[in-house]
């Protein structure tokens, strides 16, 4: 442990104390949750952005809108508006945020919906859907949801971290237990199944728990304003690799592994480009950037030429049967309850 990281505990510890004596009050009834009729599965994680939510809930949309009505409510953040918003098709980032948007523009039919106040989001979204899936709300305790699914990096997993400022934890990793499903993201394309097992032993999972290891799998074909390519397009082209999310060392090195040449600009998560920003990137001759990004770049970039490399969920060693099957009982139990 680095000596700021040991200078910064106390200040976890504080901060920590105060989110678990929030835990506890809903634990003890003492500050209210409430619970609703219809299942809702909840996506999160206890640490700080970039466990793969987004990948996440298209990979819950992809199997549950072919037997549900399936609405999605995020928080939208970084929006400029305020307040309930139903997201449309044509919607900007700035009106609804650019995860939302990527998901209604990846499913076209599906209610896609931004509220801060999930109770009054869930409200307002009751008589549009069966199945109703909240986004980054694992510590948004005024709402008791059906499911938990808590997700945790394969090479950042909440067991190895402390909370903020000394790590990247919003609770104490006791929180944990709230989860009834624990996935670990971003798996490496080879893993040993020991190693896996070494990972489950670590977790302790409590008897109402469920755990899987998932992937980031990567399209061989990349998606612009008005045509797609073939990945191997880029191959002999200089390119700049533009990216504003939390961790994206796993696309870097798949495309390191690809052999590509490229040059890597780098910005926080869900940066808003500025016109200076832009400008200079219009320097570029082809920017290659994720689905997140294109969504706030795109519209500034204008013709260009930009595209993103769509990525999904993918359930390791033949398990994606067994988890979606864990989905849907919690789902069918809820209803039928």
């Amino acid at each position: 442990m680095n000596l700021l990281r040991k200078i910064l505990i106390p200040f976890s510890l504080f901060y920590g104390g105060i989110a678990a004596l929030r835990n506890y009050f809903y634990d003890q009834g003492w500050f209210k949750s409430k619970s609703y009729s219809k299942p809702v599965v909840c996506v999160g994680n206890l640490s700080v952005g970039g466990t793969g939510k987004s990948p996440m809930i298209e990979y819950l949309l992809e199997f549950l809108v072919k037997d549900y009505r399936v609405a999605v409510l995020s928080r939208g953040y970084k929006r400029r508006t305020k307040g309930f918003r139903e997201v449309q098709v044509g919607s900007t980032s700035q009106e609804v945020g650019d995860e939302p948007l990527q998901f209604k523009q990846n499913f076209p039919k599906v209610t896609i919906a931004v509220c801060a106040n999930r109770q009054e989001g869930i409200e307002k979204l009751q008589d549009k859907a069966d199945v109703i899936l909240l986004d980054d709300a694992f510590q948004h305790r005024k709402v008791r949801a059906s499911t938990n699914i808590l997700l945790t990096p394969f090479n950042d997993l909440y067991i190895h971290d402390l909370v903020v400022p000394a790590g990247n934890l919003r609770e104490f990793r006791v929180g944990a237990k709230r989860a009834d499903i624990i996935v670990i993201t971003k798996c490496p394309e080879k893993v040993p199944y020991a190693t896996l097992q070494k990972i489950q032993l670590k977790i302790k999972l409590g008897d109402h728990q469920k755990i899987y290891f998932s992937k980031i799998g990567y399209e061989e074909t990349i998606h612009g304003p008005t045509e797609k390519l073939p990945l191997k397009y880029l191959r002999d082209k200089k390119f700049t690799l533009v990216t504003g999310i939390a961790r994206p060392k796993p696309l870097v090195d798949f495309l390191e592994r690809k052999q590509f040449t490229f040059n890597h600009k780098k910005y926080p998560d869900h940066h808003e480009f500025s016109a200076t920003e832009v400008a200079k990137l219009r320097k570029n001759e082809i920017i290659l950037t994720t689905e997140k990004d294109y969504m706030r770049l795109q519209p500034k970039l204008g013709k260009f030429a930009i595209y993103y490399l769509p990525i999904k969920t993918i359930i390791l060693r033949e398990q994606g049967s067994f988890f979606r099957k864990t989905i849907l009982d919690s789902i069918d139990k809820k209803r039928f309850s």
